[in-house]
């Protein structure tokens, strides 16, 4: 019977609810709802899966103004890793890196180093792209990318209009009880086995999950050392039936990204409340803001604030110290002024965190006074300073070593009863032992004590690590006796402070005592202890030592963490014993912990250096299959390793490999194979293969022309030279190119060519180009062509270039001799008329 679609569409509704009501009341699968159980007969998408498991992620969860948080949002420090494409072992979709910080390496590669994930996969099942599209490319949260001096400030102008009303912030406190609650644990535990991931364990934490309350969720994503795994059991979680997060839930994560790079991560989320119903308040756009300014993005995270508006959120007190923050962090000072002045103007009065953020906005630009003149001006402005707005200048004055400056603004302190107390000293031990300045710290813990302060063993640990730092172990014996003598016992970072400074001077042995007396006083080493020892021991070459003492970490009661075998692996590594070094990296994959692709290029290069490029290669694949994070570099690492030892042929199969693996070679990989296909002689391959590079819009690098100019002078082959710089120059200009081509080709001989290209070089007469003209004159010269080097000099004058005075000498010297006087003359006369050469000498 004929139905109309709609009625069929109710009735095909209908009859799901029966089976699965909680599905459709999810807006993003009701619509899809069909599509959705056909799928359940479908083949699952061949796809890969790659770990996202940090090695060394260390965070500073105290980079706002010394430990105080406040409401300008708390920023630490992300040390990321390095990797171009991102996937999780538990998720089914490739993550893209993008935004990377670039640092030089070889090749003059910009080595790629991670900054932000873009990650979008799952614990399990698929994550549809579509819906991915869809719920992030709205038009609401599109972000321009604008020049604008004044990115955000138009939010403003919205303060007191009818916009929509904040709600208070939800927030979670972190609690210890949380974190060991069952439920929670055994959460974690299972997270913590994504390498093994099976439909059972899926299914396993899916039943957990319904079983977690808000708070306890919060609790499982604080517990993760690795914010990337947080993000990706967030979004795991979200997309699972029956269960939708609590605002509570999205708030604690919006917090732990802003103290991370994970920006499009804080940015996604932030959409997602949107498409979730959830109410979006001022700080969590002001989490997303701190997230892209730890990115190093100043104009996104200040476009956040256009987001907030087009979101019709009013501003408020706390957003506006997140932007003045935002803008002193990206050193724009004299942005974070107007803004402040804009503030004032809408009604928004600033409060003392506010100040504090200019305050350290000046110090950071090194303009102490203008500091202390805001404070003074602080109170007329109706807002005292606090002691943190003094520490902050005690600060930078720590680091410049300006001691009798720290003690008068101490006094001027005081004199606004603001009385120097106990946090005051440890500010100031602390500040000055992290810059080095030891010495002067003991200097203010004695004065602490005769002002009857006692000062904590987090004070005295702080002078310990300095002077170990300074190789002073004989201060450190006194210090640690004082402790004592005072009743301060020494806890584990002191013992590991001291074990690592007898390792920086090679007493392993001595260190290896330490460990021992730590236990006879009651105190356990922990595994920074045991990994400071290992790396002594690496450092004086006894690497298998180490390795024997990690094997006896169970019987010991310690763990080794990522560093632990990272210290191991590099220790192998500088020993030549790649070997071993291999064993502890795949021992260090089996145990979750993952190598960074700066880690697994180091181990790669050293066996390519060693002619063991299969080796190499059958390692990156281990690496790759067992989900770490190998990027671009690791791979031109190998293809270069073929190259050197003339395996072209497993060179280019590897370059077709990386396209398979998702890598897309770059401009240095390109490199690296053309220049090795024109040292053999193979022009027309290395010329395809650079072709192939432009069509791909990959733009050649100044060490690409550089290759690519002296590979085919070498070989004679100037037209194809030509040509292909012709197309080269099109897509990415080069300055000084046709310079290099013409000294490249005098070294080698061909100076007629490179006087056919003169004209290139004379079209803009400049310094440089002066140069290239002598060096065709010398070459000229040298090969008995003085008539060549008399027109190059003539060229020269008629484009306003004098040419070297020595140089012309030489010529006018061999014209005379081979009798073509009339050109020595009339080059002496140019010279003459120029004024550079007197009349009455003749040169």
């Amino acid at each position: 019977m004929w139905m109309p679609s709609m009625m069929v569409e109710r009735v095909v509704k209908d009859q799901m609810c029966k089976f699965s009501c909680p599905l459709l009341a999810n807006p993003l699968v009701s619509n899809a709802s069909i599509a959705f159980f056909s799928s359940f007969s479908s083949t699952s998408s061949n796809t890969s899966s790659q770990s996202v498991q940090s090695n060394h992620a260390l965070i500073d969860e105290k980079d706002d103004f010394f430990g105080r948080r406040q409401s300008c949002g708390g920023i630490g420090l992300l040390r990321s890793q390095e990797n171009d494409y991102l996937k999780s072992d538990l998720c089914s979709q490739w993550m893209p890196r993008d935004n990377c910080d670039k640092i030089e390496s070889g090749f003059g590669r910009r080595q790629m180093v991670f900054t932000e994930s873009s990650i979008s996969g799952s614990f399990g099942g698929h994550f549809s792209s579509s819906e991915n599209e869809e719920e992030f490319d709205d038009d609401e949260d599109k972000m321009e990318d604008r020049d604008g001096a004044d990115d955000g400030f138009s939010i403003l102008d919205s303060y007191n209009r009818k916009c929509e009303k904040n709600v208070d912030l939800v927030t979670y406190e972190r609690d210890e009880n949380d974190l060991r609650h069952p439920l929670v644990r055994e959460t974690c535990r299972l997270v913590g086995l994504r390498s093994r991931w099976n439909p059972k364990l899926e299914g396993e934490l899916r039943h957990l999950l319904r079983s977690l309350k808000p708070h306890q969720v919060c609790a499982v994503l604080h517990s993760f050392e690795d914010e990337r795994i947080a993000l990706n059991f967030f979004y795991w979680a979200d997309r699972q039936w029956r269960y939708r997060h609590k605002p509570v839930v999205y708030y604690a994560m919006l917090e732990i990204l802003s103290k991370t790079k994970l920006c499009q991560g804080a940015r996604r989320v932030l959409q997602l409340m949107r498409r979730r119903g959830i109410p979006r308040i001022p700080e969590a756009f002001g989490y997303v803001m701190v997230s892209y300014s730890r990115a190093g993005k100043l104009r996104q995270a200040m476009q956040v604030l256009t987001l907030m508006q087009k979101a019709g959120v009013e501003p408020n007190l706390s957003v506006c110290n997140s932007a003045i923050y935002v803008l002193v962090k990206g050193n724009r000072l004299d942005k974070a002024l107007r803004f402040l002045e804009r503030m004032q103007i809408v009604g928004i009065a600033p409060n003392i965190v506010s100040y504090n953020c200019l305050i350290k906005g000046y110090c950071d630009i090194h303009h102490v006074k203008e500091a202390l003149e805001l404070i003074d001006d602080m109170p007329i402005k109706g807002c005292s300073p606090d002691k943190v707005s003094y520490y902050t200048i005690m600060g930078y004055l720590c680091k410049e070593k300006k001691i009798a400056d720290v003690k008068e603004l101490m006094k001027k302190m005081e004199d606004r009863n603001l009385v120097a107390d106990m946090v005051t000293y440890s500010t100031l031990i602390h500040m000055l032992s992290k810059h080095g300045h030891s010495d002067e710290a003991v200097e203010f813990l004695k004065e602490a004590e005769k002002r009857g302060f006692q000062v904590d063993k987090i004070g005295y640990s702080a002078i310990v690590h300095s002077f170990c730092q300074e190789g002073r172990l004989d201060e450190v014996k006194e210090i640690v006796t004082e402790m004592f003598e005072k009743g301060c016992i020494p806890d584990v970072v002191t013992y590991t402070s001291v074990i690592d400074g007898f390792c920086r001077v090679g007493k392993v042995d001595q260190a290896k005592k330490m460990l021992q007396q730590m236990c006879k006083h009651g105190c356990k080493p922990n595994t920074v202890s045991y990994t400071a020892v290992l790396n002594g021991l690496c450092r004086i070459g006894k690497s298998s030592e180490a390795r024997e003492m990690m094997n006896m970490s169970e019987e010991e009661w310690w763990t080794p963490n990522a560093i632990t075998y990272g210290v191991l692996m590099h220790g192998f590594r500088r020993e030549g014993k790649l070997f071993e070094a291999c064993d502890v990296t795949k021992e260090m994959i089996m145990k979750g912990f993952f190598p960074n692709p700066v880690e697994i290029n180091l181990l790669i290069h050293s066996l390519c250096r060693e002619g063991r490029a299969n080796e190499a290669q059958k390692f990156m694949e281990e690496c790759l299959n067992k989900g770490c994070a190998v990027n671009v570099i690791n791979f031109t690492t190998v293809i270069h390793g073929y190259c050197q030892k003339n395996d072209l042929e497993a060179a280019l199969s590897l370059l077709d490999d990386m396209y398979l693996n998702n890598k897309h070679p770059d401009a240095v990989t390109y490199t690296v194979m053309v220049d090795a296909l024109a040292k053999k002689d193979r022009i027309d391959e290395a010329t395809q293969l650079a072709m192939k590079m432009l069509g791909r819009g990959i733009l050649p690098t100044p060490v690409t022309y550089r290759t690519i100019i002296h590979r085919y002078c070498q070989n004679g082959r100037v037209e194809d030279l030509l040509n292909l710089l012709e197309k080269m120059l099109a897509r990415q200009p080069h300055r000084s190119a046709y310079n290099q081509v013409i000294e490249k080709l005098c070294s080698f001989g061909y100076i007629l060519d490179a006087y056919k290209l003169l004209g290139e070089v004379l079209r803009t007469a400049s310094r440089t180009d002066a140069h290239t003209c002598h060096v065709l004159m010398e070459s000229c010269l040298n090969r008995g062509n003085p008539l060549l080097s008399y027109r190059v000099a003539s060229r020269m004058f008629n484009r306003n270039l004098v040419p070297d005075l020595k140089i012309c000498k030489k010529v006018i010297k061999k014209l005379t001799l081979e009798g073509n006087s009339k050109e020595a003359d009339n080059l002496m006369l140019r010279f003459v008329e120029r004024g550079h050469v007197s009349p009455s000498v003749s040169l």
